[in-house]
């Protein structure tokens, strides 16, 4: 009886073998699933921390870069008061309305205070006018208005002037230096002054602009 309980018992080695065969490979599939994954994975971090780098140097190279703002006098002049002498008794007095433009680039508003620009002749200040405080937004330009006077009363001397209005043209400067601070993300400030400085030829005759030039 011993025998046949022994006989019946041999057949089941073979299962067990072939069971923890199995359990091995499974384990070996399971184990290289979980590498597989964590290659993924690595790979996928790398690849965002990649990404995450160039946004960041993108965003510090545009986004965040201050640029210094331009300030230009405006080509639209509408005179409202011309009166010239003549070459042998030169002078001038003109009132004219026009608009100073400041034009920001930059990813966030330029607020600047209020400053004095000055019109000359030949280096002598002829005229002032007042620029007021104000904002230009991001990316946009600004356009004050202002309404200048300037006259020849501060000429010492009008010789040059006699041979400009003989050529029938007449030229002046103009320059400004605007103080402001660029404002981004709502939190960080920089402060930055931006300077005009333009030569306008103004034609007698037709009592009008001939030219605009800017630096």
């Amino acid at each position: 009886m011993a025998e046949k309980m022994n006989q019946q018992e041999y057949p089941l080695a073979p299962a067990t073998r072939q069971s923890r065969s199995d359990e091995e490979s499974s384990t070996l599939r399971s184990e290289e699933l979980k590498r597989k994954k964590r290659i993924k994975l690595a790979i996928y971090i790398a690849a965002f921390a990649v990404f995450q780098t160039i946004v960041i140097l993108v965003f510090a190279l545009t986004v965040m870069r201050v640029k210094t703002p331009k300030v230009r006098l405006g080509t639209d002049v509408t005179f409202q008061n011309f009166k010239t002498g003549t070459q042998a008794s030169p002078s001038f007095d003109l009132s004219f309305k026009t608009q100073v433009g400041v034009k920001n680039t930059n990813f966030g508003p330029y607020k600047f205070d209020s400053t004095i620009a000055t019109f000359m002749y030949q280096g002598v200040t002829v005229g002032q006018v007042t620029i007021p405080k104000g904002k230009a937004g991001l990316r946009s330009t600004k356009k004050v208005g202002v309404i200048v006077n300037v006259d020849s009363n501060a000429l010492s001397s009008t010789a040059g002037l006699g041979s400009e209005l003989g050529a029938g043209v007449l030229t002046l400067n103009s320059q400004a230096k605007l103080s402001g601070k660029v404002e981004l993300m709502f939190v960080m400030k920089k402060k930055k002054s931006a300077e005009m400085n333009c030569t306008m030829n103004i034609e007698v005759s037709t009592k009008a602009i001939q030219s605009m030039s800017c630096e």
